[in-house]
C-alpha cells in the first residue's frame, strides 16, 4: 500500500498538519506528497526528492510558455509516465479539492481520504470553482477528517463517515522552550516584556489589534515570527516596538518561544478564520507560555472555557488580558492545568486514531469485494 497525497501546501513552507501526519504515515506506507506545479524555462518534468521517513516530495515542473488553460492535462501526462504507478494498491489523500482531476492519471485507489484542515474557499485568492470541486471530492471520498470541531460541525451533514480530528502537538519539541538558555541573535537584544506570535502573517491576522496594542503599550515589545504572504508588507503596522523577524524553521520555533513572556493569537474574526483550529495554541502552552487569543471558536472551546487561554476581542481587551497573562508564567496552578490538559495530546495519538479508522475501512471494503467475487449477497 502507498499513499499519494495531493496538497496545495509546499512541504518545505511551514511545518504543520500535513507534515506531522504524513511523516508518521511513512512508518506504515511509502508516501508521495504531490505539490502544485512550478513554472519556469525548463521542459516539463517531475522532480522527486526524499524528505525522510519514507516521504517523497513530488513537484511537477512545467514550461512557462505552455498552455496555462490545460495545466491539469500537462501534469496528468507526467504522472502517466511515472514508474510509481505500478499497480500497487494506494490511498489517495487530499488536502486540496483542486487536485481531484489528477486522479484520472491513476488506477482506481483503494481508498480516498479527504483531510479537510481548513475552509479553503474562504481564504484570500482561493481558486475559482473550489467549492464545486470540494462537493465532488466529498461525494467521492470514502472518509473525511476535519482539522477542528467547528469545521466538523459545518460539514458533518455532507458525509456518512466524517470525524473531527483537531490538530495536535509535538510536546517534546515545544517543551524545549521551557529550558532555553541561548537566545537567537535577532531576538537577543529585544527588551522584555515580549509578546510573541509565530505563524504565517496573512489576511487572517488582525493587524489593527497589533498596531493599536503596540501604541497603547510602548513598553511592551511585540515579536512576530513567520513569513508574510498574500498581504502587502507595507500595510503592516510599523511601530518601534513591533519586530518582524521573518520566517524560521520548525526546529527554531521553541528557541524563540522560550524568550517570550506571553504568546498571542490575534486572528481577525472573519470568514477566513471561522473554522480554523490553530495548532499554535497547544504549541504555545507546551512551551509554558501564557496565551491570549481573539475569540476563535476552536480556541474558546476547549482552551478558553478551561481557563488555559485568555480571550480578548479588541486591543483594549488584549491589553488587559496580556497584563493578567504576564503573571501566569510562574503560576504553578495554571502550569499544572496545562500539563494535565495536554497529557494525552500528541501527533502520534492523532495519527494512530486516524490510521485505525482507515485500516478498518480498508478491511471492510476488502471483505465486501471478496464476497462480491464469491457471488454472495451483501
Amino acid at each position: 500500500m502507498k499513499i499519494f497525497c495531493f496538497s496545495h501546501l509546499r512541504w518545505n513552507f511551514v511545518y504543520q498538519r500535513p507534515q506531522h501526519l504524513l511523516s508518521r504515515a511513512g512508518a506504515s506506507f511509502p508516501v508521495f506528497y504531490i505539490e502544485e506545479p512550478v513554472f519556469g524555462p525548463q521542459q516539463d518534468r517531475l522532480e522527486i526528492r526524499e524528505a525522510g521517513n519514507q516521504v517523497n516530495v513530488v513537484v511537477p515542473y512545467l514550461n512557462e510558455s505552455g498552455d496555462r488553460r490545460d495545466i491539469t492535462s500537462s501534469i496528468r501526462e507526467l504522472l502517466n509516465k511515472w514508474e510509481e504507478l505500478d499497480g500497487t494498491p494506494f490511498i489517495a489523500w487530499f488536502y486540496t479539492p483542486m487536485a481531484l482531476d489528477l486522479l484520472d492519471a491513476f488506477p482506481e485507489p483503494a481508498l480516498i481520504v479527504y483531510d479537510c484542515m481548513d475552509e479553503l474557499s474562504a481564504f484570500r485568492f482561493a481558486p475559482a470553482g473550489l467549492k464545486e470541486k470540494e462537493q465532488v471530492l466529498i461525494s467521492r471520498a470514502d472518509i473525511i477528517f476535519t482539522g477542528g470541531v467547528s469545521l466538523y460541525e459545518a460539514k458533518k451533514h455532507l458525509h456518512d463517515i466524517i470525524y473531527a480530528v483537531p490538530s495536535s502537538i509535538d510536546k517534546e519539541h515545544f517543551s524545549k522552550a521551557q529550558t532555553v538558555k541561548n537566545e537567537p541573535g535577532d531576538q537577543l537584544n529585544i527588551p522584555h516584556p515580549r509578546i510573541g506570535f509565530f505563524g504565517v502573517i496573512d489576511e487572517r491576522l488582525d493587524i489593527d489589534i497589533i498596531g493599536e496594542l503596540a501604541r497603547r503599550r510602548p513598553d511592551w515589545q511585540l515579536v512576530l515570527v513567520g513569513p508574510t504572504v498574500k498581504i502587502d508588507p507595507a500595510t503592516l503596522p510599523a511601530e518601534n516596538n513591533i519586530h518582524y523577524l521573518g520566517s524560521k524553521s520548525y526546529d527554531e520555533l521553541p528557541v524563540y518561544l522560550g524568550g517570550w513572556d506571553v504568546a498571542i493569537i490575534p486572528f481577525a474574526i472573519n470568514e477566513s478564520t471561522e473554522f480554523i483550529s490553530p495548532t499554535k495554541t497547544p504549541e504555545y502552552l507546551a512551551g509554558g507560555i501564557p496565551v491570549v487569543s481573539t475569540p476563535i471558536r476552536d480556541v474558546v472551546n476547549p482552551y478558553g472555557v478551561n481557563g488555559l487561554v485568555s480571550i480578548a476581542s479588541n486591543a483594549a481587551e488584549f491589553e488587559e488580558a496580556v497584563s493578567g497573562a504576564l503573571q501566569l508564567k510562574e503560576n504553578s496552578g495554571w502550569k499544572n492545568q496545562v500539563k494535565e490538559f495536554l497529557a494525552d495530546m500528541s501527533w502520534d495519538n492523532t495519527w494512530n486514531n486516524m490510521l485505525q479508522k482507515i485500516t478498518r475501512l480498508l478491511e471492510n471494503k476488502s471483505t465486501i469485494s471478496t464476497k462480491k467475487k464469491e457471488g454472495l449477497h451483501v
